[in-house]
């Protein structure tokens, strides 16, 4: 049963980004609709991922994911750092919140953000291209799959920076470049071997090829295994999260 301090906290992080959507939900519905008309006029007549599916079509589901990664990431690293720099985090230390209930607010808040909108993007290009859902199950699955990833590297993120400097470094130089070479933009099948071989190291591929094997029924990797990978993945940043909120650590100075 979830504790009162628990649901109060979830609340509280939802209601701090929904109360500014404009910045948090429509600007990144407005980015991925830019990189649509941009790359999808650009070469649509050049490239062709999957057979059968046109480029604009192949192009929606990674732009809707790569918002969706994007946006998680940034409600649970902005809301930590935050609240370590305003003084209030001391607060949630001395409530009866647990490590476990804190962890899992802050990642709920951060699918939340994340999905809705990977909602408004999905929306908003349904009119460049039509989309079947193919496999309807594995959009679900890697869409809240990702979220809570990228919701948990956030949350990472934010315990270790001190400063925003710190928070901008992490998602400039890790964020941003494991997600524009995870395959948003191309079928990795298109790369030399070896930059394939390295494409299979960014665990960021998998959410996105499950998350397109949804829509067409065609992927570069089996969904199952891709769903395998970025599950450990998870379990493995979720252990190490959850450390650094029981540990206190960077949090109790």
């Amino acid at each position: 049963m979830m504790s009162i301090g628990f649901r109060t906290l979830l609340f509280k992080e939802v209601l701090r980004f929904w109360k500014v959507a404009a910045q948090t939900i429509t600007a990144p519905v407005l980015t991925a609709l830019l990189y649509l008309l941009v790359f999808g006029h650009a070469l649509e007549a050049h490239v062709q991922a999957y057979p059968g599916v046109s480029y604009i079509a192949f192009l929606i589901p990674g732009l809707v994911m790569m918002s969706v990664l994007q946006n998680a990431f940034a409600n649970s690293s902005s809301s930590l750092i935050q609240s370590k720099i305003n003084g209030s985090m001391v607060f949630l230390l001395l409530s009866p919140v647990s490590h476990r209930e804190t962890f899992f607010a802050y990642l709920l808040a951060a699918v939340v953000r994340g999905v809705s909108v990977g909602c408004g993007v999905f929306a908003v290009t349904l009119w460049f291209a039509p989309l079947q859902f193919a496999a309807p199950a594995w959009v679900v699955v890697f869409a809240l799959l990702g979220s809570a990833v990228l919701g948990t590297l956030g949350l990472i993120a934010g315990i270790w920076a001190e400063k925003y400097d710190q928070i901008a470094t992490f998602q400039n130089f890790l964020i941003m470049p494991a997600t524009f070479l995870s395959g948003v933009f191309y079928s990795i099948g298109s790369l030399p071997p070896l930059w394939q071989k390295v494409s299979h190291f960014n665990p960021f591929f998998y959410i996105i090829d499950g998350f397109r094997h949804g829509f067409f029924g065609q992927s570069d990797v089996a969904p199952t295994t891709s769903m395998a990978i970025v599950a450990i993945f998870f379990v493995l940043l979720a252990t190490l999260a959850l450390r650094m909120l029981k540990t206190g650590y960077k949090l109790r100075h």
